[in-house]
Formats: structure tokens, sequence, C-alpha cells
């Protein structure tokens, strides 16, 4: 048992028999037709990227700024790593949480490869009046039609940073990668299926699964602000959301997936973390962890074990 003062029970009362058996929700009809419009729509747009090298606190990697054009003109920041002394072998979109990202990392699990870091719109280097950099906020934004919401946007981002590697180092283009946990997880399920580009994946305590399961689980977070929206009389959210529910997208995912699930999380109901994972199509991977966005004596193995894991797993 977790000892924890929170005022529900962040297991949710489910074994792991139980969240192996979750399952995604229906889909709308027109699912993959929405997404593979939006896909067709995104890569349409000129990326007008600028780079330049800043500082680098690694002294293995150079460093970049860049910023390149994204869905409705909104301008997208991120860093770009770029190894010094090995020679590049791929290229990996590393998505964030729904707390932004600040500052690039230099120890991600595959070798040889160029990492860009995207802010989504909204956090960080992506300020925008439009979106907060706020998951509670940014949650919210939008919501009233699947063709305006937030999630969209961030989808496109992530897409259009696939493309800022892909201009810039075009060797890389046949190997693509990506790695995403918490909000980064959900958007990257979302955006995988439409994208032939990415060859593989690692999806960390990944959101937005199954939403009218999430939508009855208390929980805290950017869940809590679309659970509080549902309850105060607008079930007509559902609708939208069916069209960003990270389990469905997950169905039509076939490349390889790693996924590292949660049995305990206050943030990430356990049920839909696992609905993503179990709704994969292609072949995939569970690496189960104890908690997730709650600190706990033992994570540091979880993390260690996962990165351990992972470098074996993208250089096969």
């Amino acid at each position: 048992m977790i000892t924890h003062d929170f005022p529900f029970d962040p297991t949710y009362g489910y074994t792991l028999d139980d969240l192996l058996a979750v399952t995604a929700p229906a889909e709308p009809a027109d699912f993959q037709s929405f997404w593979q419009d939006k896909y067709a729509k995104a890569r349409q747009i000129p990326l007008n990227i600028d780079r330049r090298e800043i500082e680098s606190p690694d002294a293995a990697f150079q460093l970049y700024r860049v910023s390149y054009d994204s869905w409705d003109g909104v301008r997208i920041g991120a860093w770009i790593t770029v190894p010094k002394s090995e020679p590049i072998e791929s290229a990996t979109v590393v998505g964030h949480g729904y707390g932004g990202r600040d500052a690039p990392g230099f120890e991600e699990p595959i070798k040889n490869t160029v990492c860009i870091y995207p802010c989504v719109r909204g956090f960080q280097l992506s300020p925008h009046q439009t979106y907060p950099g706020d998951g509670h906020k940014h949650v919210m934004v939008g919501i009233e039609s699947e063709d305006s919401y937030s999630h969209l946007g961030s989808v496109v981002d992530y897409w259009l940073a696939a493309s800022v590697l892909e201009s810039l180092y075009p060797q890389t283009s046949d190997k693509l990668y990506y790695l995403g946990g918490s909000f980064g997880g959900g958007i990257g399920a979302l955006m995988l299926p439409w994208d032939s580009r990415f060859k593989k994946a690692f999806l960390d305590i990944p959101s937005f699964g199954n939403h009218p399961l999430r939508v009855e689980l208390p929980c805290v977070g950017s869940g809590e602000s679309v659970q509080k929206h549902f309850k105060e009389g607008h079930p007509e959210v559902l609708e939208v959301l069916s069209y960003f529910d990270a389990a469905i997208a997950a169905k039509h995912i076939q490349i390889p997936v790693f996924v590292a699930a949660a049995t305990f999380d206050p943030a990430v109901p356990p049920p839909g973390q696992f609905a993503v994972y179990n709704s994969l199509s292609g072949p995939k991977e569970l690496f189960i962890r104890q908690a997730a966005h709650f600190e706990l004596s033992g994570n540091e193995h979880d993390n260690a074990a996962t990165h351990a894991r992972l470098l074996r797993w993208f250089a096969q």
C-alpha cells in the first residue's frame, strides 16, 4: 500500500488484471478521415525555420535554438541537440509533460541521435496569447469543437517538429523516433498513426486514454479541469474529446511502441494509461511503474530500469 493524502484512491481499485482489460471507447465514424485530413493540411504549412547555435551545458553536444511556423500561424520554439563525437544515425522528437519544458535533455535512451525538443503552443519557448502555459487552462482551450481544440494544434506542433528534423538532417529521414511522457505520451499516441515517418516510439504514462472513463475518475492535473467542465453540464464535451482519445488512436498505430504505465497515479488515472497500451495494434512492450506523478521511494529504480530497457529496445 502506498501512503498518500489524496481524498481518492489513485489506484481506483483496479488490479493489474483489471488494468490489462481496459479497452478503448467507441470510435467516431470519421476518426480516421479527420486525422488524415489534418495531417495532409499540416504538411503543407511552410516551416520558415530559424536556427542559431547557443552555448551547450554538455560538452558532448552542440545545442541550437530553433523556431518554426505551425497550425493557425503559431510560432513554435524548440531546442535541438546534436552529438559531437558520434555519427548521426537517427532523429528523435521528444515530447513534454503538461508542465512544459524548461530545457533540453542530454541523456535520451537512443545513441547517435539528433533530438528536437519542441515546446507546444503556449509553453516556455512558444508563448501565445490564446494558449496559456498552464495545463489546467491549456486543456480547455477550444474544447467546444474538434477543429479548434488545443490538442489538435499540439499534435501538429510535433508533426512539424519532425519536419524540421527532416529538413535540417535529411540523412536521418528513414530513422525517426518519438519519445513522450504524460501529456507528451497522449499527444504522441494521437500523432503517430497518421505520420509514416516515425519508426518506433516510447509513450511514458500516456494521458488522454478513454475519456468517458477519465471524466468519471477523480484526479488532479489537467484531467480535473475537463472533468469539472463535463460535470457542470457539458456532456457534449465527450463528442469533441472522442477525436482526441489516445486509446482510440492507439488502435491505428502499427509501428513498435514501448509503453511505461503506472498502477498508482493521481494525475493520469492508470486505467486510461493501460487503455492506450492495450489498444496498440502493432508490436508493443510494457513496463509497469509502481507510481507516477507522485514522489515515492523507488521511482528512481523504475526510471533506471526503463532507461536500460529502452537503450536495448531502440538499438534493436
